[in-house]
């Protein structure tokens, strides 16, 4: 796929993501959401698959929100007819994809983090953002509910009276305030935003396999009843100790040496 509202770059084993229209500040359209599933499973499957996933955005923002021109901006095939209608072919299987990574995926936040960007930008598990970023649930400007997961995110994030302050009224939330709600890891300085990102993302990626399985668990117990997290932690840790990074790491421990994981 070529690609015309995004760019994909890699350093190392970390893959980098990022909204790239200018014009619209990064609005997401679904073109735009086509371009990101299709990067999110080229860069997280396979042999050359990436250890880590940073999502950010090019210039003076991170996201605007959906591309409201066109009603999507110029998705493939016929375009939406029901406000909802681009959530189901195109937002919410991206949405799933981001949280069914099988590697840790990072967010760095630039400027404006605003309605389905904002969505995009929560699903980090580790979420970075600049002095100068906002988060923005904008959608009862236009008459229209939080969508991309935010009416699940937000409250588990934030508690139910944030999350209805957040969205009934329609305010930013300047990065410094989303440090202090819970709601992002880190609040640096916009000069440093990509270095720290990139580290969380380097040191992870030097992390064993089971950083994949690790995410996946802490989906899981959003919704889990205890027992069943248990179940689930069996299940996982079986499959981790069935990795290669295992052996890596015990192998290193009674060595008295600092483990070599592979990702494997």
């Amino acid at each position: 796929m070529d690609y015309t509202k995004i760019k994909l770059s890699s350093d190392g084993d970390v893959a980098i993501i990022a909204f790239n229209d200018p014009a619209t500040m990064n609005a997401a359209g679904v073109d735009t959401a086509e371009q990101l599933t299709h990067a999110f499973q080229a860069v997280s499957t396979g042999d050359n698959a990436a250890r880590a996933i940073v999502l950010t955005g090019e210039g003076r923002g991170f996201c605007s929100g959906a591309n409201l021109s066109g009603r999507g901006g110029g998705s493939s095939g016929d375009a939406p007819r029901g406000a909802g209608d681009a959530l189901i072919t195109h937002y919410n299987p991206l949405v799933k994809i981001i949280a069914d990574l099988p590697v840790p995926f990072v967010t760095a936040v630039n400027g404006p983090a605003a309605g389905v960007g904002c969505s995009l930008a929560l699903l980090g598990d580790i979420i970075v953002a600049g002095e100068s970023a906002y988060f923005l649930q904008a959608f009862r400007r236009i008459g229209l509910i939080p969508d991309g997961g935010s009416t699940w995110l937000l409250p588990r994030m934030i508690g139910r009276a944030r999350a209805m302050e957040m969205t009934l009224l329609g305010d930013r939330v300047p990065a410094a305030k989303a440090l202090e709600w819970g709601m992002i890891n880190r609040c640096v300085p916009d000069a440093e935003l990509m270095s720290t990102a990139l580290g969380f993302a380097h040191e992870l990626a030097k992390g064993p396999a089971s950083l994949g399985l690790i995410r996946k668990a802490m989906w899981a117990a959003l919704d889990a009843d205890f027992s069943a997290q248990l179940a689930y932690e069996a299940q996982a840790q079986n499959k981790a100790g069935a990795t290669a990074d295992f052996t890596e790491g015990v192998t290193a421990f009674l060595q008295k040496r600092p483990a070599a994981f592979t990702g494997r």
